[in-house]
């Protein structure tokens, strides 16, 4: 099958990788988005799918476009989604090219697939989820399954005939992080992809819409998705947490009683709720600062797992206690509280 692969960020590497590796298909071309300055000298970066591409697809196309809906554009698509190939890959019986689309960043006009048939790789059990942060909208809700969906394109956002799905549902541990289960969910595309690919060139696809009742939107994280309040409840804080490392992630500062030492950066990476504590505490005070126990809203405790203080690694609560006085009273607040 001739494919062109629309994809920016590295959710999509397993499955370019895997597509690649088959020998099934013939990538026709890469499309992703432009070089960003990247860094603190700002140095223009390729996407993670532009650079693996470049590294281990030599002679396939990569097209950068700021707006791939452009005229010239689309016209160079069409180009090179149809023109024979010149590998030895054998050409495809199926009358019309093949998008596929994962974590892209731009949206794909209807001239553009109007000749193709284009999916889309989604991180989420459609519709719940749609929208830019699913992964990160799952754990902060506290679901408990997650998975991916493969679906067509559609005008309004993820809103396409579902056409396959994780089967069974994987699991989100308490501990799990975004970026974790990003990486299982990455993991776990290529094996879809494949099936749906393969029921194509068969015929035997069998499109389901979306059930509308159903459908929860996942918005575009910020920074200030980061800002912590100990006055709220213990899980929901664990939640935050995780649902929201690595990025933007959530950051505190580490304050001694009365002030009386510099404040000290920390972002906590990995948190669980801890058995409700018994004594009076205010919310963010250490009640426990040897094993990084803090005091949340309605009684409830949070203990610290794994942080990392600015400019250093990630480490345990353990090994960060060890390499500095904690004196009882001292308390974690938000960096604008």
């Amino acid at each position: 099958m001739r494919l062109v692969f629309f994809g920016s960020g590295a959710f999509g590497l397993p499955t370019l990788a895997h597509l690649a590796r088959t020998g099934k298909h013939h990538i026709a071309a890469i499309v992703t988005q432009p070089d960003k300055p990247a860094g603190r000298g700002g140095k223009l970066t390729p996407t993670p799918i532009a650079e693996w591409a470049a590294d281990h697809l030599p002679g396939v196309p990569i097209l950068k476009p700021p707006k791939v809906n452009a005229p010239e554009i689309v016209a160079e698509i069409d180009r090179l989604a149809v023109a024979p190939s010149a590998s030895s890959h054998p050409t495809s019986d199926i009358p019309h090219p093949t998008f596929v689309v994962i974590a892209f960043g731009q949206k794909l006009s209807t001239r553009l697939l109007e000749n193709a048939f284009a999916i889309n790789l989604h991180a989420s059990l459609l519709p719940r989820w749609r929208g830019a942060a699913p992964i990160n909208a799952a754990i902060l809700a506290g679901d408990k399954i997650t998975g991916n969906s493969i679906i067509t394109l559609a005008d309004r956002m993820d809103a396409g005939l579902i056409l396959a799905q994780t089967d069974p549902p994987i699991p989100i541990d308490p501990l799990t992080t975004a970026g974790e289960l990003h990486d299982v969910l990455a993991a776990d595309g290529p094996a879809l992809v494949e099936r749906v690919l393969d029921q194509h060139a068969a015929g035997s696809l069998s499109p389901r819409h979306q059930v509308e009742s159903e459908v929860t939107i996942a918005t575009k994280l910020s920074k200030s998705d980061g800002q912590i309040d100990f006055h709220q409840p213990a899980d929901f804080l664990r939640r935050q947490v995780h649902a929201l490392t690595p990025w933007p992630g959530v950051g505190v500062h580490l304050l001694s009683p009365q002030n009386q030492s510099p404040p000290i950066p920390i972002k906590l990476l990995r948190v669980r709720v801890a058995p409700p504590h018994p004594i009076a505490a205010e919310p963010g005070q250490l009640i426990d600062p040897l094993r990084g126990v803090v005091c949340c809203g309605n009684r409830t405790a949070l203990e610290i797992l794994e942080l990392q203080p600015a400019g250093k690694r990630p480490m345990d609560w353990a090994a960060f206690a060890r390499g500095r006085p904690i004196p009882p009273g001292s308390r974690l607040v938000s960096p604008d509280a």
